[in-house]
């Protein structure tokens, strides 16, 4: 429990700084109030980020002016939504609808679990053990974001309405790979449903090269779908 509670100072420590260099950028706060709602708003399985869930007023140029600021620090990973199946992801990809993950997985949890009492330390225990009792899928979403991004490769997503017109299919992560695409699913732990990734590789049979879901589970197939514990993704990504 003492190393927890140390790296946790040494990381409030990291978050305080940013907030800090933040304030110089935007002394209105709305700079580390987008920042700090970045876990929340992936927690929340939003579809993408909402700039005014994260300053609680109508979102305007300055708002997004200030956006493109945090973007630039490099302390955040920008996931755009693409219309685009094929090998030329960028070219249709929505600047007005995006995910948001943090560059650092550590600072992820660290906000996500924050609170003012040492709470904190037993959560990171049963973290590490896999005997925490929440959804981690968006925890596990933002590690496979940083390591996508670190391995050369822009953030993309996709999404479209089911039948019933209201919901939404979603694949997680989209990458460009032997001039075909590449759809990633990832998941903390259950793998028995997998309707987005599913259905989109048999929609777009012909556009794919091959299909990962990654989770906590051990290597296995279905059909033409490859499960991977989320550990290997590093390794994957290398050989795409």
């Amino acid at each position: 429990m003492v190393y927890f509670s140390e790296i946790d100072r040494v990381k409030r420590s990291i978050i305080k700084l940013y907030e800090e260099d933040f304030y110089k950028i935007d002394k209105s706060g709305r700079l580390s109030k987008m920042y700090d709602s970045v876990p929340s708003q992936l927690s929340m399985n939003k579809k993408r980020y909402v700039i005014s869930s994260a300053t609680g007023k109508r979102t305007n140029d300055k708002d997004k002016e200030i956006l493109s600021q945090l973007i630039d620090s490099r302390t955040v990973l920008i996931c755009h939504n693409t219309a685009d199946k094929g090998i030329s992801l960028s070219s249709t990809s929505d600047h007005d609808a995006f995910k948001m993950y943090l560059s650092d997985t550590g600072l992820f949890t660290t906000l996500l679990f924050n609170s003012a009492d040492k709470l904190h330390t037993k959560i990171y225990a049963k973290l590490l053990s896999d005997k925490l009792d929440a959804n981690l899928g968006y925890l596990y979403e933002n590690a496979a974001a940083q390591l996508i991004a670190s391995s050369g490769n822009r953030l993309f997503y996709h999404t479209w309405k089911k039948k019933d017109q209201i919901h939404e299919y979603q694949i997680d992560f989209l990458i460009a790979s032997n001039g075909k695409i590449v759809p990633i699913e990832i998941k903390a732990s259950s793998v028995n449903t997998h309707k987005s990734i599913t259905e989109f590789c048999a929609k777009y049979s012909l556009k794919i090269f091959k299909q990962y879901l990654f989770s906590q589970k051990d290597v296995d197939h279905k059909d033409q779908l490859l499960f991977k514990p989320i550990y290997m993704l590093p390794f994957v990504l290398d050989e795409l």
